[in-house]
């Protein structure tokens, strides 16, 4: 089962056996995917969490114990955040297993794959969090955008017009003749300002100082 905190934040529950492997790889790719993550992050993200999730399934904890798999959204700090949750005890540790063991490879293949990982106790409830996040080269992927009414748009932000984004520079009222009070809103890339109803509605999303879409 899956829980949607936002379209940032995306958890799900898996149960502890091997066919929730697969599941958490195929669930890690398809949110990666819309997500528009690097496709080499991508596959790194999804070898990391098979293993991690196969490390889960495989702690001594009650047979009606949930797995949770935690996938966090990049914004501007670019950091991909990959979290597993189970209810078993200990803290898993980094070991080099002999040439004829057939496991135990796991975390060394998360300790190459991830630029960081560790472990914490669960915010809630008994069992250990594994975390470990991968870093997304290049420009950080955009906020999601929203709709807004003309009226909540502040400068800093980025506006959705028919041929392209544009960062507003500035929002002053006024009004029309007869329609009563409006909203123009002037850009930095030199584009027509765009004058408007308040209650029009417009696509934005957070500008290049990271302010929010959600803000007003």
């Amino acid at each position: 089962m899956a829980e949607h905190r936002d379209s940032s934040d995306v958890t799900v529950r898996l149960f502890r056996r091997r066919s929730s492997v697969p599941r958490a790889r195929r669930l890690a790719r398809s949110v990666l995917t819309d997500w528009t993550i690097d496709p080499d992050v991508t596959d790194r993200a999804e070898l990391v969490i098979s293993e991690l999730v196969t490390n889960a399934i495989r702690v001594r904890a009650p047979g009606d114990r949930l797995v949770e798999m935690r996938l966090v959204r990049p914004h501007t700090d670019r950091r991909l955040l990959l979290e597993v949750s189970d209810a078993g005890p200990g803290k898993p540790l980094v070991r080099v297993p002999d040439q004829d063991e057939p496991n135990g490879r796991g975390l060394l293949l998360v300790e190459a794959l991830a630029d960081y990982w560790g472990c914490a106790p669960r915010d809630a409830g008994i069992g250990k969090t594994v975390w470990a996040v991968i870093i997304v080269p290049g420009e950080p992927p955009r906020p999601p955008a929203t709709d807004m009414t003309a009226v909540r748009v502040q400068p800093g932000q980025c506006v959705r017009t028919a041929d392209g984004w544009h960062t507003v520079r500035t929002v002053r009222s006024t009004r029309y003749a007869a329609q009563g009070p409006a909203i123009v809103l002037a850009f930095d890339d030199g584009t027509p300002p765009l004058r408007l109803p308040v209650g029009e509605q417009l696509t934005v999303r957070a500008g290049e100082d990271g302010r929010d879409a959600a803000m007003g």
